[in-house]
């Protein structure tokens, strides 16, 4: 008999502000699949046509945006010097909770399963509830979103009491299980590293974008996340201009949002390559897709990622990838280039080899698309699978 589950999340798409909600999606339409009955919370109500899984919406008013669960370090600084803290911030998740006990009475789960900080204090109240057993899912935690600086301490207290109650803990990478366990003092015991999957993926092609920085000529080197310290943006644009130092006819596209954009720009004004970087914001879909298809190499420069789906989702369109040492996906997929996210000659150097040498690039995308058919969500559903078995 397969367990009903009571999950909390804080986004799923296409209403989410990165890969939080995309893997929550993806593990939950694969346990479905499985005959895992799920409950969703989210702790608002957006429109949503999901038939796997049941959806629940806690109807917490403070909540107006999503992007407090995830600030760096640099907007923690501001909001330190400021009179207060953004008031939706803590509050919600606390509410999360209080709304969780009522929502855990009525669904009698038999597992309960919290996704990162903000739903940690839900999970422990639907679990005090029940007595029914915890799983707490990580995707990141306030020393990856922070590069170590500048930790809030609140946000870490909440991780830290989520962590030690939960029965299992499931990190994304094996790159985290150390921050857990150096950092939280989490039991080595109770931490099974759950690797990220991806959908199926396709060989459709899409239309090209940026053609016309193609029809003269230009090659394209794609950064795509949040723009964030987490990410590493400061080392992509120090790497472009080493690269543009041997090979000007080369294009940087940066896709995504964050706190960190002025900075980028800021910077690559002030090294005299701003000329040669494109701004496109947040996309998603065929969107996404295209601009995937459209670079010569995708760079994952990350100062500490968790995992980084984005990798994957850049080999599933056929696209090289760079990805950081400090990250979970280096450790599971070979046929991708890695370096450490401070090496900015090393990442010119193979960013240059990628766009000069037509073999390599080849080879790269060939050899990743065959690989990555080893991660799935089936995969991954399979080892959360196994873990409620054993907590039941």
């Amino acid at each position: 008999m397969q367990p009903k589950v009571l999950m909390f999340g804080w986004e799923l798409p296409p209403y989410n502000s990165g890969g939080l909600g995309e893997a929550c999606l993806g593990l939950c339409k694969s346990l479905s699949k499985k005959g895992v009955h799920i409950t969703f919370v989210l702790p608002k109500k957006v429109d949503l046509n999901i038939d796997f899984m049941e959806l629940v919406f806690a109807d917490i008013d403070e909540i107006t945006k999503l992007y407090p669960a995830y600030t760096s370090s640099g907007s923690w600084q501001k909001f330190l010097t400021s009179d207060s803290l953004p008031p939706d911030f803590v509050q919600g998740a606390l509410k999360f909770a209080k709304k969780a006990e009522k929502i855990a009475e009525k669904h009698k789960p038999d597992i309960i399963h919290s996704h990162d900080w903000m739903t940690y204090p839900a999970g422990v109240a639907a679990k005090s509830i029940t007595d029914k057993p915890m799983v707490a899912h990580v995707h990141s935690t306030e020393f990856d979103r922070t590069g170590g600086h500048y930790p809030n301490p609140t946000v870490f207290k909440i991780e830290k009491e989520g962590l030690i109650h939960a029965d299992a803990v499931l990190p994304v990478g094996g790159f985290m299980k150390n921050i857990l366990i150096e950092k939280y003092n989490v039991e080595p015991d109770k931490i099974r590293v759950v690797y990220n999957g991806i959908d199926e993926t396709s060989d459709q092609v899409y239309l090209p974008a940026l053609s016309a920085f193609r029809k003269m000529g230009f090659k394209v080197v794609l950064f795509l996340g949040r723009i964030t310290l987490q990410k590493g943006p400061e080392y992509f644009v120090r790497a472009a201009k080493k690269v543009l130092d041997y090979d000007p006819k080369v294009i940087f596209v940066v896709t995504g949002s964050g706190d960190m954009q002025d900075y980028m720009i800021t910077e690559a004004a002030k090294l005299g390559i701003l000329d040669k970087f494109v701004f496109t914001g947040f996309l998603r879909g065929e969107e996404k897709n295209r601009i995937y298809q459209s670079a010569d190499i995708y760079v994952m420069p990350s100062v500490s990622e968790p995992f980084g789906i984005t990798a994957l989702e850049a080999v599933s369109n056929h696209t090289p990838v760079l990805v950081s040492k400090q990250s979970g996906v280096a450790e599971i997929l070979q046929n991708a280039l890695k370096v450490d996210f401070w090496d900015i000659n090393e990442m010119a150097n193979k960013i240059l080899a990628t766009l000069k040498y037509k073999e390599l690039s080849e080879d790269l995308k060939n050899e990743s698309k065959k690989e990555i058919k080893n991660f799935s969500w089936g995969k991954a559903a399979d080892s959360v699978l196994d873990v409620y078995h054993k907590l039941m």
